[in-house]
């Protein structure tokens, strides 16, 4: 993954404004080396021109398997839309189903996750930033809602694992988010800085289970919350106690930890400041998904090269995605019925 004649990447993903790369987009992609690319609906109108976008970012950081992530969840996270792409329902379908017979709805989802995966490794998209495994509760802010896979630890884990391994199976790296925990947010992130106040006791039964059970997964997005039992004063994407003794420690997670998108109102600061207090917090990776120029260059020379333990977390990373789908069994025709059946009832 990393070529051992040059420096590793900067520890950072970027995104880019449209359809095709600038000149000058291209010129600070090869200057600056980011890790990766993310892409948002408006960087995707069609199949060729998304696998040209793709080609071009790869070519100009020199790396032909940089990682391209995506948000694609299903529901109202989609990036890829029709006509051009299936358009995946929400998690909570799966929920539902789940409140039935669990095991059904697992194998359905797995379903799911391997058409989406389909999608996206057929353009070059190696990393999809799904499932959300937070655990909603009520009087929490919508912003979770139908993206959650219901509302018990456990089935949100086992549902979240399904998902996961039919990413995988397809050759797509899945990120758990957002941990360690979304759900009791009574605020929306983007726009302010929620805090949860819950003791630690409390959350460990609850909202960390989820990412616990699923902590063998290749990479995790953190969460821009306070949490007044851990850490007080830092939302959880720059607090080095929540990522060492939670993330790392009670959790266990010994993959990529991903930020969220600096751009993110909960978080303070210029968007330099935000991406070095990322680094040295213990994330292993910035995402800053602005796409704006100067805004990228004014964050690049804050963002120091990946350091040796998160390149081999990334190395493990692409391992896992490489290995699972050789691994992969063919996706049965009935699978697909059944699919189709339940989205047609939702």
């Amino acid at each position: 993954m990393f070529a051992p004649d040059r420096p590793l990447p900067r520890a950072i993903i970027f995104s880019c404004s449209g359809l095709t790369l600038t000149d000058e987009e291209t010129w600070f992609f090869t200057e600056s080396d980011p890790l990766g690319l993310i892409l948002f609906g408006y960087n995707c109108d069609s199949p060729n021109q998304l696998k040209t976008l793709i080609s071009s970012f790869r070519e100009a950081v020199g790396r032909a398997d940089a990682p391209i992530l995506i948000d694609q969840e299903g529901g109202r996270v989609t990036r890829l839309k029709e006509p051009h792409w299936r358009h995946p329902p929400p998690a909570a379908v799966f929920a539902e189903a789940a409140a039935e017979d669990l095991e059904g709805a697992c194998a359905l989802a797995r379903t799911n996750a391997r058409l989406m995966a389909r999608d996206l490794i057929a353009l070059g998209i190696t990393v999809d930033c799904a499932p959300v495994v937070d655990v909603p509760v009520s009087g929490a802010h919508d912003i979770i809602g139908d993206r959650a896979l219901g509302q018990d630890p456990h089935m949100i884990a086992t549902l979240g694992r399904a998902l996961c391994d039919g990413l995988l199976d397809e050759g797509v790296s899945p990120v758990i988010k957002h941990m360690p925990g979304h759900g009791r947010a009574r605020a929306d992130s983007h726009k302010d800085l929620p805090r949860v106040s819950e003791s630690i006791e409390l959350l460990e039964k609850t909202d960390f289970k989820p990412f616990r059970l699923l902590s063998d997964m290749p990479y995790a997005m953190t969460a821009h919350i306070v949490f007044d039992a851990i850490d007080a004063e830092r939302p959880a994407t720059v607090s080095s106690r929540v990522i060492r003794e939670i993330i790392r420690g009670a959790i266990g997670f010994d993959g990529v930890v991903l930020s969220d998108d600096i751009g993110m109102e909960a978080l303070s600061g210029t968007p330099a400041e935000r991406a070095k207090a990322v680094i040295e917090a213990g994330c292993d990776v910035v995402l800053e998904c602005w796409g704006k120029l100067d805004v990228m260059q004014s964050i690049a020379p804050e963002v120091p090269r990946l350091s040796d333990a998160s390149a081999e977390r990334l190395v493990r990373a692409e391992a896992m995605r490489l290995g699972r789908q050789a691994d992969a069994p063919p996706l049965a025709k009935e699978a697909l019925s059944d699919l189709n059946r339940l989205i047609a009832q939702a």
